[in-house]
């Protein structure tokens, strides 16, 4: 928070340089001020006022400028540091008396005594706010009535440093002969709203908070999502909608909404305004949580970021309470189910892509287990129903055969369902998961069409490896074979394996390629060698052939498992051509509260 402009009613003062060390210089019309000019003087009383009715700190520790409480108190004190000899004035005040900052007033008040015993009242708060308490205006070292003309004037100056993106702060006063006895200590009588009554309107200050670099590419990322940024905030209209201009927000006609306006709706006229008004100005902590209810009302998912105490409650009613983890309160991280410890809104998004990934992970390794399982089941129940046609009756003299052993099926499931089911685990994100809409509320993590996938794959998985053995085997729908049913049941299991094997890559995606990305995963890599590798053994070494009931194979065997394993990778490349010939983008978006 950097002061860089203050108005009163001579004119305007532009102050340099920005942070919280307070160097700078003070011009005006482009020249150097000089402390002669009456203009000087004014800006000297408005800063001086605004550091009076603070309750921030700002200290020097090793070079470095350092501050404790409110940035925006913070700002008037680094800015009233940049007139020379303007510091020193607050050492002759001392303070008596304090009417607490509110969201709800938007203005707080502090009375001091001057050293030589007179009580003043110093007001600073949201402008439009504070000039309905005064009457008369500061004009160099008189004031003048504060009549409608001047009171037009004085707001339009705050229009103008709003519709500039600076936030505006007001800074008022008024001799208070009517505390002339207050003491001070601690047993003071409190002062109250009743004292700030007839102030004496000083000035405005233009205050800049830029949005950080990364924010606006972060709002963009996030709507091409589907995910809707609203922000809410107590800023002057026109400053809250020219900063959500600059940041994507709201489009170039777009406005922000008073949040006074929202005090005249019922909750389904809310509903209605929050589908269609993403920025809202001026509000107070009730506006928050009434604009979280209405959007869940209406169907939407809602994380709200906030970090005062104020914002607590709309916190702990939204979907996703986030809390800042530097400057937020306790109180607002207790309420919060996240805290953001770097305070920066990229990061949420940054969380959001991290959160889509993870998930798309646990789905990717769904649907390869089930991929493969769903190939071993079907391959036992056609292989039973069918072992006529397919020359498993004829092998066994007659009696019934499995396609499969026992051990064999647990040798798959310890292959193909271990390494590379884990590495999916880790798979990087192979689809860009912020250009998809978000998630149904009721969207399931197994949905129909991971159903339909998973049946399709089965269903190859099980005739290739079918299909392998009847190549083998003699009689049966491919004429030809010789082999023993052992070779050929051999060469089934190897395809099956093969084949699950090859379904790792087709499972990273739902509809991408599984060339894409092909070798980003070294882990999954490592997992299909390593099953290859023990696939071989435990065809090739006599010890596990016994345990496994598996014979040797030559290369034209190997060959043929191979060829037909890789069927699953080939249909599996045209079904998802189909897809994404087909597919349309459905839209869908949920609402993030800033």
């Amino acid at each position: 928070m950097t002061i860089e402009r203050v108005v009163t009613a001579s004119g305007t003062v532009d102050l340099s340089g920005v942070g919280y060390a307070p160097v700078g210089r003070a011009t005006s019309r482009g020249g150097e001020l000089g402390e002669d000019d009456g203009l000087h003087g004014e800006a000297q009383f408005v800063l001086g006022a605004g550091s009076l009715a603070n309750d921030a700190q700002l200290a020097e520790h090793d070079g470095e400028w350092e501050i404790q409480g409110d940035p925006t108190e913070a700002a008037f004190l680094v800015a009233v540091r940049k007139l020379e000899g303007t510091a020193e004035r607050a050492s002759h005040y001392g303070r008596v008396g304090e009417v607490p900052f509110s969201s709800e007033r938007k203005m707080m008040s502090t009375a001091h005594r001057h050293e030589n015993g007179a009580v003043l009242l110093f007001s600073k708060g949201a402008p439009d706010v504070l000039l309905e308490h005064c009457s008369r205006l500061q004009v160099g070292d008189a004031t003048v009535p504060l009549d409608a003309e001047r009171r037009a004037r004085a707001l339009a100056d705050v229009d103008e440093l709003s519709d500039a993106a600076f936030r505006t702060l007001g800074v008022a006063y008024r001799p208070a002969p009517e505390l002339q006895n207050i003491s001070g200590g601690e047993d003071r009588p409190l002062i109250d709203e009743s004292h700030e009554h007839d102030l004496v309107y000083a000035g405005v200050v233009g205050i800049i908070d830029p949005p950080r670099p990364e924010a606006r590419p972060a709002i963009a990322e996030a709507h091409a999502a589907g995910i809707r940024i609203i922000m809410i905030t107590g800023d002057h209209p026109a400053t809250a909608a020219r900063i959500a201009r600059d940041l994507g927000i709201i489009a170039d006609d777009g406005i922000a909404l008073p949040g006074a306006r929202l005090d005249d709706m019922d909750e389904q006229e809310l509903r209605d305004t929050v589908r269609s008004v993403s920025v809202f100005a001026r509000v107070a902590p009730e506006h928050k949580l009434r604009i979280v209810d209405a959007l869940q009302a209406d169907g939407q998912v809602v994380a709200m970021t906030g970090d005062g105490v104020n914002d607590a409650p709309a916190l702990k009613s939204a979907d996703i309470g986030v809390a800042m983890g530097i400057t937020g309160t306790e109180v607002t991280k207790e309420a919060a189910k996240m805290v953001l410890a770097d305070d920066d809104f990229a990061t949420i998004v940054h969380a959001v892509r991290e959160g889509r990934v993870i998930f798309d992970n646990i789905r990717k390794f769904l649907r390869y287990l089930l991929y493969s399982n769903m190939g071993e089941v079907l391959t036992v129940f056609f292989g039973i129903v069918f072992a006529g046609v397919l020359g498993l009756t004829a092998a066994a003299d007659g009696g019934l055969v499995l396609p499969l052993l026992a051990t064999q099926i647990l040798w798959i499931n310890l292959v193909t369902d271990s390494g590379p089911a884990l590495a999916m685990g880790v798979d990087p994100e192979i689809d860009d998961v912020m250009a998809r809409p978000p998630r149904g509320i009721h969207d399931r993590a197994i949905d129909t069409g991971m159903w339909i996938g998973i049946a399709v794959t089965g269903l190859v998985i099980s005739v290739v490896t079918l299909l392998t053995m009847d190549i083998f085997l003699p009689g049966g729908l491919i004429p030809g074979g010789t082999d023993t049913l052992e070779v050929a049941r051999t060469a089934g299991f190897t395809t099956l394996v093969f084949a699950a094997l090859i379904t790792a890559f087709n499972a990273r995606s739902a509809t991408s390629s599984a060339f894409r990305g092909l070798f980003s995963n070294a882990w999954l890599w490592g997992a299909v060698m390593l099953g290859v590798v023990l696939q071989v053994a435990v065809v090739s070494l006599p010890p596990l052939q016994v345990a496994f009931g598996t014979a040797a194979l030559d290369g034209t065997h190997w060959l043929a498992c191979a060829a037909m394993a890789s069927l699953v990778l080939w249909v599996e490349e045209v079904r998802k051509f189909g897809i994404r010939v087909v597919e349309r983008p459905r839209g869908r978006a949920d609402a993030a509260v800033l």
